[in-house]
């Protein structure tokens, strides 16, 4: 049975100088994009359901983990086990209605000390409310945490109805723009309307990138099933016409 000591073990010796030249020459910065390339990994597995699958991408992410944290330590900053400790106190100190005296009975009471907690902290290492918001999300994910930071000291709509007039008036003025053919505010417009939608999707309590990403697949889905039809009867669907690939569109929609 491998044990956490053992896997810290093969590290140490992928980055000591008998080690691995490739591992030696690795920094902080270099593993940013292995580091976001294993988290999607890990996300695609949860959404097919693939538990096999996701054993093994939970594996690569652990991984990248011990690979930033031996870095550091390297660097003479920290260990793999004070990343360990951190996390213990921070989640014992977020639980004082388990590991305290504080009494909760419901899973919002419990959300919303758990954000009063953390603003706590994160009020003595940012000038501003948005500080503790990653500047590396995903942009509409990055809108949808922006906003929600930001209703938590009321600055909000009172109802979702204003956001959809907020919305209609970003599509009115992306027109404008269109019809004037200025690029620049044609992109601006268009983040607009982006920005717009993410606040609704926090509004209503839905996270808009996990309904982008299933929307996508819902996407891919359909377009699979509309090039396997086409193929079955022997059209490229380069060739094909667009009134066969809509109707083949709708049929992939059904059932």
């Amino acid at each position: 049975m491998c044990t956490f000591s053992s896997l810290i073990e093969v590290m140490d010796t992928l980055r000591s100088e008998k080690g691995c030249p490739w591992d030696r020459e690795q920094t902080l910065e270099s593993l940013r994009e292995y580091l976001i390339e294993e988290s999607y990994e890990v996300l695609d597995k949860i959404h097919r359901s693939d538990f096999h699958g996701l054993m093994e991408e939970l594996g690569d992410l652990l991984f990248e983990i011990i690979f930033l944290a031996k870095i550091a330590s390297d660097m003479g900053k920290f260990t793999i086990f004070d990343v360990i400790e951190e996390i213990r106190e921070k989640m014992i100190r977020r639980h004082p209605h388990v590991f305290g005296e504080s009494q909760f009975d419901t899973s919002d009471e419990v959300s919303i000390n758990w954000h009063k907690i953390k603003e706590t902290e994160e009020n003595k290492r940012y000038d501003s409310i948005l500080g503790g918001v990653p500047k590396n999300l995903p942009a509409l994910f990055r809108s949808f945490k922006l906003t929600k930071k930001a209703a938590r000291v009321n600055f909000d709509w009172e109802r979702v109805e204003q956001i959809f007039e907020k919305l209609d008036e970003e599509v009115a003025e992306f027109r404008t723009a269109l019809e004037k053919r200025d690029r620049e505010a044609i992109e601006a417009e268009m983040g607009d309307i982006l920005f717009a939608a993410a606040n609704i999707a926090r509004f209503v309590k839905i996270n808009p990138e996990i309904a982008l990403v299933k929307a996508n697949a819902r996407f891919e889905k359909r377009f699979h099933y509309m090039e396997s039809r086409l193929e079955d009867n022997g059209i490229n669907i380069e060739n094909s016409p667009f009134e066969l690939m809509e109707k083949l569109w709708e049929e992939s929609k059904k059932p």
